[in-house]
């Protein structure tokens, strides 16, 4: 069961932070996940680096989301998934 509560609560921290970083751009939900999802920035930042990322305060994680987002669209990165 533990195994699943943390999955859980990675899962909901995403969402949060997705949601978040929606609002403060302007765009929907949808956008903001479909452009996450393109650079796989949901698992390689935010689940991936979990641990560290949920200890810091919802708008630090969203203002570095943003600015991870912009630095990654500007570089064409892609990753195999």
């Amino acid at each position: 069961m533990k195994v699943h509560s943390n999955q859980y609560r990675k899962l909901h921290f995403a969402v949060m932070v997705i949601e978040a970083t929606a609002k403060k751009q302007k765009v929907s939900g949808e956008v903001m996940y479909q452009r996450l999802k393109a650079q796989d920035l949901i698992r390689q930042r935010l689940l991936r680096h979990y641990e560290a990322l949920h200890t810091q305060s919802l708008d630090w994680v969203v203002e570095d989301t943003i600015e991870t987002l912009n630095n990654w669209e500007k570089e064409g990165r892609k990753y195999a998934k």
